[in-house]
């Protein structure tokens, strides 16, 4: 009997929202932010607006993202016409590094309980991770230290919010739960669900004008399919994989000409992993150890080196791959469970396939026409420069001879033109 009332409540409150006539756009990000992200919420932001819509509701739940798209994000939320509020959940949920940004750039910052949010500081937020050197400049540093304390502040300041908080987050890396975050001003809500949120924000003046959205309607508002696929691109690991399926493909197409697959293949990832390498801060000294791996690992197939050359290609393609991407940041950070198995493919695959390969390819012929040519066989008829014939593997040959030869005599095959022999007396 419970049961079914709760299910009769349930039923009357989703009518009431529909017949209130009222909507409420609903965004989820759960992921790092990058382009595909700052799309998404520009994309969000336009159709709530062309939608009429008491707000719009962005779920959030990040450990952090690039500092360029983060800004692109800042900037539509503080020129949005649509009232925004940023609610970081599900529990458990975080708003790190860039994810406080955003957070504090929405009209109205809610979170679920036992959610954290801060950790904004600018190594964290991929602002700058040593793309050229194995330890960032110092000056670099604290220019974009400075620089995010100094944004931060201008977002706080401009959502009314606890400025000497934000400002902590950027330079101490300060992180605090959802209740503390209410009780310093950095949020305005603490709600258990989308349900309970809603109705605290009913009545909430924003913009100069009340919200309503005690009985509104949720729509929500989804990645598309590039989206959803640019978003899935955006992570360390798949790069890494895009790298070694174009290394493989490429090399693959070079050891059998004629394939086209592996070629067309190595040549998509080659061009989605460099679009990838622009937007992730890798190091340059990593890509350049991985390249050199891979030399060592096709002159030791031609080099008679006894392994040398393959194990130090596997040592610079460890290194190569330990170094590639900024392993102080945890959002950038490749795991070994990656890296390990990879560099044993790798050799595996330079070892056996391409190596014995290439060595296919140098070995003598074997069979077909070539094979003919040097042998010693006897003229079965006497042969001229127009007719005559030979007996060569078991088959009767069409013979010509620029010196003329006679019926028996032992001839030497010096060339092959379609189904006649060219030969000459035996030397």
């Amino acid at each position: 009997m419970r049961s079914a009332g709760l299910l009769v409540a349930c039923w009357l409150g989703a009518f009431a929202r529909v017949a209130s006539g009222e909507k409420v756009c609903l965004s989820n990000v759960d992921g790092t932010i990058g382009p595909a992200t700052a799309d998404y919420i520009s994309r969000s932001v336009d159709k709530a607006q062309s939608e009429g819509v008491q707000c719009l509701i962005i779920e959030l739940n990040t450990p952090g993202g690039l500092l360029d798209s983060t800004r692109v994000i800042v900037q539509k939320l503080l020129g949005s016409p649509v009232p925004v509020v940023v609610y970081v959940a599900p529990t458990g949920a975080t708003a790190a590094s860039a994810g406080c940004f955003i957070t504090l750039a929405a009209n109205v910052a809610a979170m679920a309980p036992a959610t954290t949010i801060g950790a904004a500081h600018p190594v964290a937020l991929g602002g700058f991770s040593g793309a050229n050197e194995s330890k960032p400049d110092q000056t670099m540093t604290q220019k974009l230290e400075n620089f995010a304390v100094s944004y931060m502040e201008a977002i706080a300041t401009r959502r009314s919010r606890n400025v000497d908080w934000a400002k902590s987050a950027v330079r101490e890396s300060a992180s605090i739960t959802a209740e503390k975050a209410k009780e310093l001003q950095v949020i305005e809500i603490v709600a258990r669900d989308l349900n309970d949120l809603l109705a605290q924000l009913n009545g909430r003046m924003v913009n100069g004008r009340p919200l309503r959205t005690a009985d509104a309607q949720v729509v929500e508002i989804k990645m598309s399919w590039t989206e959803q696929i640019f978003q899935m691109f955006w992570r360390p690991e798949v790069m890494f994989v895009l790298m070694l399926i174009a290394i493989y493909g490429l090399i693959g197409e070079m050891t059998t000409p004629g394939a086209i697959l592996p070629g067309v293949t190595g040549a998509i990832a080659l061009v989605l992993a460099l679009y990838m390498a622009a937007i992730l801060p890798v190091n340059v000294a990593g890509l350049l150890l991985i390249g050199l791996a891979v030399a060592l690992f096709l002159v030791d197939v031609f080099a008679p080196t006894h392994g040398v050359l393959t194990a130090g290609g596997m040592v610079a393609f460890l290194v190569g791959s330990l170094m590639l991407f900024d392993r102080r940041d945890p959002l950038f950070r490749l795991s070994l469970s990656y890296i390990l198995p990879s560099v044993l493919v790798t050799s595996a695959f330079f070892v056996l396939i391409v190596g014995k390969g290439l060595r296919a390819q140098r070995l003598p012929v074997k069979v077909g026409k070539e094979t003919m040519i040097g042998k010693l066989v006897h003229a079965l008829t006497p042969i001229d420069s127009i007719r005559g014939r030979v007996f060569v593997e078991g088959e009767s040959w069409s013979a010509r001879s620029a010196i003329p030869i006679n019926e028996g005599d032992k001839v030497q095959i010096i060339a092959v033109e379609g189904l006649t022999v060219t030969v000459v007396p035996k030397p």
